[in-house]
């Protein structure tokens, strides 16, 4: 039997000029380039294959090849669709099948199976989970079968800032109820870009 929880990783495709574009101002293009398919792929294959979740990944852009994912089925490869980060992501978990669904990005690198299996416990019983960001944001954001209505991204969030998941979490309906799951970093300058690899051994970059 499958699994009722849904994992999906919300991703650019890995094309230069196209991700991590904060990072590549510092680092240049193709480095920002190296790091994100890296982390992507890592993701990919930590997180993809857990029986666990059923795992999905959602691209942006439309149109990219579903087969160019090693350890991904082409038909659990979806596309984003148009508009904000904010009706995309409300798209990619209003459309997973019945069960608690997670989202997570794909730019940070120090997620582990346990941060998912943690953010699935932590749920229960609850509306909305968020998994915070260092920097303010947020890397995981998720809701329970009956909590998907309350996940409202209301007009005004200042996304890539430090202000995004408070105004997020402003914006939802009264009543929701929210838990937050671990805090982890977004490696989004060259100083996180650095931190990141002074401690990581090499192997599992």
């Amino acid at each position: 039997m499958r699994p009722n929880r849904h994992l999906i990783l919300f991703a650019k495709a890995p094309m230069l000029g196209r991700v991590k574009r904060r990072l590549a101002a510092e680092v240049g293009e193709v480095e920002a380039l190296r790091f994100y398919r890296a982390t992507l792929a890592r993701l990919i294959r930590r997180l993809g294959g857990d029986r666990r979740w059923t795992a999905r990944l959602v691209l942006s852009p439309d149109g990219v090849a579903a087969n160019g994912f090693p350890g991904m089925a082409a038909n659990a490869v979806f596309a984003q669709g148009s508009g904000d980060i904010g009706t995309r992501m409300g798209r990619a978990i209003a459309a997973c099948p019945p069960g608690p669904a997670l989202l997570i990005g794909a730019d940070i690198p120090d997620v582990t199976p346990a941060h998912i299996a943690r953010a699935f416990a932590a749920l229960r019983g609850r509306d909305l989970v968020f998994g915070p960001a260092a920097d303010g944001g947020f890397w995981l954001v998720g809701a329970s079968e009956s909590g998907r209505r309350k996940l409202v991204f209301a007009d005004g969030i200042r996304w890539s800032s430090a202000h995004a998941l408070a105004d997020t979490r402003a914006g939802l309906p009264a009543g929701t109820s929210v838990v937050l799951a671990d805090t982890l970093e977004d490696v989004d300058t060259a100083a996180a870009l650095a931190r990141w690899r002074a401690q990581t051994p090499v192997r599992s970059r």
